[in-house]
């Protein structure tokens, strides 16, 4: 079985908490941490934006990344939210496992 870290942001620490719980109670990631206090700096409407944002990551197969991407387009408050995902190639067998078992 393949799997996934999903970095994700948002605007807050409160959007990714609510994010974050329906994404687990969804199934759709075993876990997600929520690391608050990131300053990001981005082209946004042709000039370069300085905000706070509080970064996201799931952990996930292979198999729910499309979903989990849709699940958080539909509930976040941005245009165009940054939803991009890394493959885990090694680890801790038994977190990988972990992983398979409380998603779906």
């Amino acid at each position: 079985m393949e799997y996934r870290i999903v970095y994700m942001t948002t605007e807050n620490k409160d959007q990714a908490r609510e994010i974050g719980r329906v994404l687990v109670q969804e199934r759709l990631a075993a876990c997600v941490n929520i690391i608050d206090g990131m300053n990001s700096m981005y082209w946004w409407e042709g000039k370069v934006q300085d905000d706070s944002e509080t970064v996201m990551i799931a952990k996930t197969k292979a198999s729910l990344v499309a979903e989990l991407t849709e699940r958080v387009k539909r509930l976040h408050s941005y245009d165009v939210p940054c939803v991009v995902s890394v493959q885990l190639l090694e680890g801790n067998r038994d977190f990988l496992d972990w992983i398979g078992r409380e998603t779906r």
